[in-house]
């Protein structure tokens, strides 16, 4: 028994204790393998890729976003779009410094041009600033100086109507719909810089087309207004002719002091269809809005005091 024990003993001194059961990993403690292979190639945290080229660098100025082509956005040429100018015009009323930027409705964060990206308070390039749209722009342009008020009585819905409805429904027909202007006109300003294969002109242009004609069915839901060419053609004529016996003598609308909202939306029409680098094949409009001289002054008195030089190279 002894003898027994001792050797029990011995054997207990020479055997290596067991090892301890692994510990368990905790949610976010890496593995040991894994720490091993990064303690070998740490991460490295790389600076920020540097912008565009084209990317803006100074952002102490306003950029409004409209339609245009690239070479008049640089000179600060009148938009093509109806749309556009007006809020381009109006701004220029306000006093608001700003660039033009050429663009699409894709850029757009409501999906439809104008629309304005503020100047910077910062000189960092990358820092994000709130667009301003459209339906904001005339809220925007009020805190930088004060513009006649426009009148809020029945009779001013009732002249802007017709601008919204009679000269709208013209401006889509005599663009879209009439084949010379759609192929000499729309299609170099609003299909070519969209992309030159012709497949997908040819969709883009069949899109446009079905646009301007659902657009006019809708202003037609109107017993005044009529899709037919001699139909909204006379309703263009009418309207001219109360916004010119609306004008009168005066040099802006209602009288006022200073060009206004309403001066913006009348110049948006008449200067793009009295512009001869609009290249009109079918100029039917242009001249019935050339029989009331008293608007086509007041085309060239904004032209002349806010886009002194806008000149015939459009394209």
């Amino acid at each position: 028994m002894p003898q027994d024990d001792a050797d029990s003993n011995d054997a207990s001194a020479s055997r290596k204790p067991a090892p301890a059961p692994a510990k368990p990993y905790g949610l976010f403690e890496i593995p040991a393998p894994v720490k091993r292979v990064f303690n070998k190639f740490p991460l490295v945290t790389y600076p920020s890729n540097e912008l565009p080229l084209r990317a803006p660098k100074k952002r102490q100025q306003h950029v409004l976003h409209v339609f245009a082509t690239p070479e008049g956005a640089l000179r600060g040429l009148p938009s093509f779009n109806p749309s556009c100018l007006k809020w381009q015009t109006y701004l220029k009323f306000s006093g608001v410094q700003f660039r033009v930027s050429a663009s699409s409705n894709h850029a757009s964060p409501t999906g439809a041009l104008p629309f304005l990206i503020p100047s910077s308070t910062t000189s960092a390039s990358f820092e994000y600033v709130e667009p301003v749209p459209a339906n904001k722009l005339r809220s925007f342009a009020s805190t930088h100086t004060s513009l006649p008020e426009e009148p809020s009585d029945l009779r001013y819905e009732v002249y802007m109507s017709l601008l919204d409805h009679r000269l709208r429904a013209a401006w889509l027909y005599t663009l879209y719909l009439e084949p010379s202007n759609f192929t000499h006109v729309a299609h170099p300003l609003y299909i070519l810089p969209c992309s030159s294969n012709a497949l997908v002109a040819f969709s883009i242009a069949h899109q446009l087309r079905n646009a301007a004609e659902a657009e006019l069915r809708k202003l037609s839901s109107s017993p005044h207004i009529s899709t037919s060419a001699d139909a909204v053609l006379a309703g263009a004529n009418d309207a001219f002719s109360s916004l010119s016996i609306l004008l009168g003598e005066d040099y802006w609308f209602y009288g006022a002091e200073k060009p206004g909202l309403f001066d913006a939306s009348v110049f948006a029409y008449t200067h793009l269809l009295l512009d001869e680098s609009m290249g009109w094949r079918d100029d039917t409009l242009g001249e019935i809005l050339r029989n009331y001289g008293n608007l086509v002054e007041h085309r060239n008195r904004i032209s002349k005091k806010y886009y002194q030089r806008f000149g015939k190279e459009r394209r």
